[in-house]
């Protein structure tokens, strides 16, 4: 079969590889779709910890297909049946499996990292992802397409259930790509009487604000924080998610919000910068709550099955190009443009 396999940062080759064979506790899944995250952006670029030098790996996470063949001992998946896969994979017995947050699991596995993933014509499931709900179907009135960005939908509904966002809040958004956009919809779908999206590209935030969002601030044009304080009337923001990798960002939301505002730090800070200037005071006098998440457990991703499927949330909109695999690295110089929302596979 043809694969994408990483060598290291850098270096993703596009080459036939042996296809994967399902035990008898396993199954095989031919991958239909597969959306470009910025996790692999960034794996390419600079390596992960669960990837040590000299090990190789088809990576790949966001994930669409239809199982191609099944062991003898699997119960309740067949071939031909449509799925999508829930990337992480717990131990099932640690503290923090045992309270539903797999994604967090200290010895977790993962697609396209610890286990090889889908940037393959298939990809083969273990039998603890089977056994733990990983292997989800996908109902018919679901493309392939769609089905792949549950992923990043079910990282996003992580964030916002951490903001306890309820109706009539005042919900402000920074950062307009795929994620911001989701974001705003959730928001949107929780009750939130206005959304304010933060975004320094006019093209980005031009388009994300047919998404719902009420009000576009572009921190390049206007301090967003007094945007967002002259929008409600000096209030403040009751909640404010970064949904960007940037440490100006991260500082400036705290300023944002009014007294018991509610803080997601969704994006990670960019390479090379670990801290940031936290204005504790603000945090200690009004009562703010600051969480931080990454990833979804494995029901967060059915909940976000669910949404796309009853169309609370529209994901379709998001995909900018589909190309093959064997123009893969074409895929990945698009993603990182800036230009696209969502980069998809088709294996």
């Amino acid at each position: 079969m043809q694969a994408a396999v990483y060598y290291g940062p850098g270096d993703l080759r596009v080459e036939e590889t042996p296809r994967p064979a399902a035990g008898p506790d396993e199954v095989l899944v031919r991958v239909r779709a597969v959306a470009i995250c910025g996790t692999d952006l960034r794996v390419l670029k600079g390596g992960h910890f669960r990837l040590p030098p000299g090990q190789k790996r088809i990576l790949g996470h966001e994930t669409a297909g239809e199982i191609a063949a099944t062991g003898s001992e699997v119960r309740g998946l067949a071939p031909g049946q449509r799925v999508t896969l829930v990337p992480n994979i717990g131990c099932g017995v640690c503290d923090q499996c045992l309270q539903g947050f797999n994604s967090y699991c200290p010895d977790y596995e993962a697609f396209g990292f610890s286990i090889d993933g889908s940037f393959a014509e298939y990809m083969r499931v273990p039998a603890k992802a089977i056994r733990q709900g990983n292997v989800v179907p996908v109902p018919d009135n679901l493309t392939d397409d769609e089905a792949a960005l549950v992923e990043p939908l079910a990282c996003c509904l992580n964030g916002s259930l951490a903001c306890r966002i309820v109706p009539g809040d005042v919900v402000v958004v920074i950062g307009a790509g795929p994620i911001g956009v989701l974001h705003v919809q959730l928001a949107r779908l929780s009750g939130a009487r206005r959304v304010i999206l933060c975004e320094t590209s006019p093209e980005r935030l031009a388009k994300a604000l047919l998404y719902g969002a009420d009000n576009g601030v572009n921190p390049r044009d206007e301090d967003p924080v007094a945007a967002v304080r002259r929008l409600t009337g000096g209030k403040g923001a009751d909640v404010a998610i970064v949904a960007a990798s940037s440490a100006a960002a991260q500082e400036q939301a705290v300023e944002m919000l009014d007294y018991h505002g509610r803080l997601n730090l969704f994006g990670g800070l960019p390479e090379g910068v670990k801290t940031i200037a936290l204005p504790s005071n603000i945090v200690h006098y009004r009562h703010l709550t600051v969480t931080g998440t990454t990833g979804a457990s494995t029901y967060q991703y059915h909940e976000a099955l669910e949404l796309v499927v009853a169309r609370r949330v529209d994901v379709a909109s998001l995909v900018s190009a589909v190309f093959p695999l064997a123009r893969i690295h074409e895929a990945l110089d698009f993603a990182r443009s800036g230009e696209a929302a969502k980069v998809l596979i088709h294996p």
